[in-house]
């Protein structure tokens, strides 16, 4: 999830080195420019067989077409990468009508689908900033000078929607400044010209596209999330993934308290909120998307894919890739590290990492903000200090998941990632999603930071709601559910001292004269899955509430007071 690489949503930053004070002096303040249209960074996809094991790729936007080879490994797999920040692991389906796999790209694997068309070939999209297409194509420079003469240049897009990159360190190339999307993959050519900064954006070694930046009056924080969509309170609309949709009033839900929950988001009452989506006895019954969203954008999970970890944590014990939840940390944890081993981490097992109970300093030594500025996560996790007996005191931190992943990944005979398709997406049914990487950017990160949609969230809390069940195929055990479900412990170190369970937050919400509870995946900046057995309900929304401590929990609020009364015979 990156927490301390995102100071400013949406920004990116480098040190430009190689520039003389008076140079710097020159560029100092704002610039503006424009891409070339609205899906220049949404890319096409296609492969043909040129010979035998051997297929050709080409990744295409309007103003380029890279072409890259993909080789059939021992396993069945297509390969290839065009450098040492982005690969293609892609696999045919049985019947050769599709090529689904992942791009790692960054931190970042993006699941990828491509079908077969009627010339033989298979096409498929990639979108690398999660959006399917470019509300603006406007694109801001901050440059700044730094203390030793050197330019800090911050850009910014036009459309907020995507939650920004991170750029790591810069290097000089002839007359140019290189440096890298730490998250995404894309490079970046920044070209010093006497009116003009001339930026490239680079997929490997190939240029995608140029940019040139004119001087600009715009105040780069007064850019916000734009767009218009149009809401209602009618029946949602019927796609193909799986959901029945079903009015309001079919399941005997209220419309009026949602009309004024869409009145209050647009009149920006309910700052920042991107999507509130309601399932009912086991239909799709209220949808309202916000501020340029829609269905087919991939939305940050930020911690609320900690849930998802907790489920393929049930999953590897009800494959028997696990015993069972009594297991110990360390008997997964790598040679090298096993030095850091001591009498009371030795006790550490995976309920106490389900329960936020491992008793290290996830608040200190052992916090995302603290590993994740390190070389190496793992080795700063485990070398960070106890504060308490594990399976006696539960502390909310990241860290606790993180290992869960680093030992399910060490137990599995093939990629984590592919493991999670097999037993969970592709089940669900769910295809459009992003898995983020921890450090070593080879191994799916279970502290958080998934891409899902908004309707496959819901998809993730109605299977638990119907305990493990989606379409009448079991998924998840009901005996992993109902332990998911228990209240194992209270969090010390949060605001409301919430009940939780295996990755899964307790919160009693008060509608009218009533008490609802409610089991939640929760994210920062507002992502919330609501599962509510007593209304065979599940609740899904989406914020954009990342800088503001003060509307974190603005989803309850949206629960509390416009969904219950809504759902609520």
């Amino acid at each position: 999830m990156f927490k301390n690489v995102m100071t400013i949503v949406f920004l990116f930053a480098s040190v430009l080195t190689g520039c003389s004070q008076q140079g710097a002096n020159t560029y100092d303040g704002n610039w503006e420019g424009k891409l070339a249209n609205a899906n220049t960074l949404n890319f096409n996809l296609v492969v043909k067989e040129s010979s035998a094991n051997l297929y050709e790729l080409m990744i295409m936007n309007s103003e380029t077409t890279i072409k890259e080879k993909l080789v059939i490994t021992n396993t069945k797999r297509l390969k290839g990468s065009i450098d040492d920040d982005i690969h293609f692991d892609l696999s045919f389906s049985q019947d050769k009508t599709a090529i689904a796999g992942f791009v790692k790209s960054g931190i970042l694997m993006y699941h990828v689908i491509l079908q077969k068309t009627n010339d033989g070939t298979y096409s498929g999209v990639w979108n690398i900033f999660m959006v399917d297409s470019l509300q603006s194509q406007g694109m801001y420079l901050g440059v700044e000078n730094n203390e030793d003469g050197s330019l800090a240049m911050y850009p910014f897009f036009g459309d907020q929607r995507f939650t920004g990159t991170w750029v790591n360190g810069s290097e000089k190339e002839g007359e140019a400044i290189v440096f890298r999307d730490y998250k995404t993959g894309l490079r970046f050519r920044a070209k010093l010209l006497e009116n003009t900064i001339k930026l490239e954006i680079l997929l490997g070694k190939q240029t995608v596209t140029v940019t040139n930046f004119k001087r600009s009056d715009i105040d780069l924080s007064s850019l916000r999330p734009s767009g218009l969509n149009s809401q209602n309170v009618n029946k949602p609309v019927v796609l193909n993934d799986g959901w029945i949709t079903a009015s309001a009033t079919d399941v005997g839900a209220t419309k009026a308290s949602l009309s004024k929950l869409i009145d209050k988001v647009n009149k920006k009452e309910l700052p920042n909120t991107h999507s509130v989506l309601i399932a009912k006895e086991g239909k799709l019954i209220f949808e309202a998307y916000f501020d340029g969203h829609n269905p087919n954008i991939s939305h940050d999970q930020r911690s609320a894919s900690k849930s998802v970890s907790s489920a393929m944590i049930g999953i590897a014990i009800d494959d028997k890739m696990l015993t069972g939840v009594d297991q110990k940390l360390y008997d997964f944890i790598p040679k090298e590290f096993q030095y850091t081993k001591d009498p009371l981490k030795s006790k550490i097992n995976f309920e106490d990492l389900l329960t936020m109970s491992s008793g290290l300093d996830v608040d200190g030594d052992a916090s995302e903000n603290n590993y994740q500025s390190s070389d190496n996560w793992l080795k700063t996790t485990l070398e960070a200090k106890m504060t308490h007996e594990p399976g006696t005191h539960a502390n909310y931190g990241s860290a606790n998941p993180f290992l869960l992943g680093v030992s399910l990944d060490q137990q599995l005979q093939s990629p984590l990632e592919l493991y999670m398709e097999e037993k969970l997406f592709a089940p669900l049914g769910i295809t459009n999603y992003i898995i983020q990487t921890e450090n070593t950017a080879t191994t799916p990160y279970f502290g958080g930071g998934m891409y899902l949609t908004p309707r496959d969230m819901l998809k993730f809390g109605q299977l638990y709601l119907d305990k493990g069940k989606w379409k009448g195929k079991q998924i998840i055990s009901e005996s992993w559910i109902a332990a998911s479900f228990k209240k194992y412990r209270r969090l010390q170190d949060v605001k409301d001292k919430n009940e939780y369970g295996y990755l899964w937050w307790h919160k009693t919400y008060t509608a009218g004269d009533k008490k609802v509870s409610s089991i939640e995946a929760r994210g920062a900046g507002g992502q919330y899955i609501c599962v509510i057995p007593e209304l065979e309900s599940v609740v899904v929304i989406t914020s954009g509430n990342y800088r503001s401590r003060k509307l974190l929990q603005q989803p309850e609020n949206i629960l509390e007071r416009y969904v219950l009364p809504a759902i609520i015979k």
